[in-house]
């Protein structure tokens, strides 16, 4: 409770406490209960005064409810009532009332007009009935006016919110009841209560809509039934609270988690819970030994599987990968090549919503504007292979230009008078990376570096936003 909440308490219930009150809320088979669980000496007095507790509670909570179908009627109702409430201000200016009831004048003889008509037809067959009046009251002016209101949506084209598809109304609805909720909250406590926020829209848009829930989390409390592993809490885990068999429990671990959604995570990512994607299968050799060189945290934390590394085979999957690792529930981050393969893969990950800035790492080396990972190894580690196996000597001007690693070993190998293509380019990235794994030690430039120790920081970051059980691992 706030300071303010403690004094009021005091007056309102009679009794001191520090701020913590815990209560308990059971709803099932039997009668609804409330219980108040203050341990010490004065928890058995506040159980006495139970229900002048609840009353208290109760007066400080705002409850919306927000169901699973939220169609365009849904927001039409909110919007009404919005409406009713902004224009009740209006309705209580003494000069609308008199320019209200200077407007009626005008269909005034309308009225009377019909009045007759109505009184003269139901005289010939109710000879008792004496008169017939059609009147527009006042308060039913009013409700006219409250309801004569369309929802445009303009998306490109104009359209009532009636003709807009599921996921838009779904949207618009969840956003009017959420404006509902807030402004009618009155300094109260907002609870929103939400059936799969995921139903009826598109990917993106579940990211979007995951952002602003986690954005209205900051001051208000949310509670979400969902199946989609989007919407997991992986960073307090005992959150999660699963449903299963007519019993509610909390979560335990992220296994858990993904056995009651039906996850089946690959053989590689089952225990992990940080996964670093990375372009090709020699990244991942390279890496994985050169990562746990650079930090002991995430030593440790490759020892566990608590970090697992997973690839792309190539830069276009870069969306679809993300959706299986965000399925699996896992965090994720992605080590790209800084060319225009690994810029457009992170383009059009962004564009569908499931990749932020802060989740990728790029291979910028200073000095040149395409780099690749191979960049950031020192030559030393590799020119006495290039020569002895391939007669190709690293000194040469092709390999001294300022463009990317791939294209510098292609230009040294044909200034040699070499074969260069596809398979050679794999077969050699392959080796280069054999040789880091085995000296990760003495495997960087240091001039070229600081992409790497920019990823080693990036994953120690996020190793420290994962669930206490995983980080006790490491």
């Amino acid at each position: 409770m706030t300071d303010d909440e403690i004094e009021q308490f005091k007056d309102e219930v009679k009794s001191t406490i520090d701020g913590f009150l815990p209560v308990q809320i059971t709803i099932g088979k039997k009668e609804p209960g409330f219980k108040i669980m203050k341990r010490g000496p004065g928890g058995k007095a506040l159980s006495t005064k139970a229900q002048a507790i609840a009353q208290f509670i109760g007066r400080r909570f705002e409850f919306q409810y927000i169901p699973t179908v939220r169609t365009a009627d849904i927001s039409e109702g909110v919007v009404e009532d919005l409406v009713a409430k902004e224009l009740s201000v209006v309705e209580n200016d003494p000069a609308f009332r008199i320019a209200l009831r200077e407007a009626s004048k005008h269909y005034a003889p309308v009225l009377e007009r019909l009045s007759e008509t109505i009184t003269s037809t139901l005289k010939r067959f109710l000879p008792n009935i004496k008169s017939v009046s059609v009147k527009t009251p006042e308060e039913a002016t009013y409700r006219a006016l409250r309801r004569s209101f369309e929802i445009i949506v303009d998306d490109g084209t104009p359209t009532n919110l009636q003709q807009k598809g599921d996921g838009v109304q779904s949207l618009a609805a969840l956003g009017l009841l959420r404006y509902s909720s807030e402004s009618q909250a009155s300094g109260r406590s907002l609870v929103l209560a939400i059936e799969e926020p995921e139903s009826h829209l598109h990917p993106r848009a579940i990211h979007q809509l995951k952002d602003v829930l986690q954005e209205i989390s900051t001051r208000n409390q949310i509670i979400i039934t969902t199946h989609c592993p989007l919407f997991v809490n992986r960073t307090v885990i005992e959150s999660n609270i699963l449903v299963s068999g007519n019993r509610a429990t909390p979560a335990k671990n992220t296994a858990q988690i993904r056995e009651i959604l039906g996850v089946r995570a690959s053989d590689n990512l089952r225990g992990a819970e940080l996964v670093l994607i990375v372009e090709g299968e020699d990244d991942r050799i390279a890496l994985q030994k050169l990562l746990p060189a650079l930090s002991p945290v995430l030593k440790s934390a490759f020892a566990t599987n608590v970090i697992a590394i997973d690839t792309l085979h190539g830069g276009t999957n870069l969306p679809y990968k993300l959706s299986l690792v965000r399925d699996a529930l896992c965090v994720s981050h992605v080590l790209l090549d800084n060319d225009d393969c690994g810029r457009e893969a992170f383009g059009r990950a962004k564009n569908e919503g499931l990749i932020v800035e802060a989740d990728v790492t790029f291979t910028i080396c200073e000095g040149m504007q395409d780099s690749e990972i191979e960049d950031t190894y020192a030559k030393e580690l590799y020119a006495p292979k290039m020569l002895n196996s391939y007669g190709v000597n690293l000194e040469c001007p092709k390999f001294k230009t300022s463009r990317k690693w791939s294209e510098r070993m292609r230009d040294a190998f044909k200034q040699h008078g070499k074969q260069w293509d596809d398979k050679y380019e794999s077969k050699i990235k392959l080796e280069v990376a054999e040789l880091v794994a085995a000296s990760p030690q003495a495997a960087l430039n240091q001039y070229k570096r600081s992409a790497v120790d920019a990823l080693t920081s990036a994953l120690v970051l996020k190793l420290n936003t994962l669930p206490s059980k995983a980080k006790e691992k490491h």
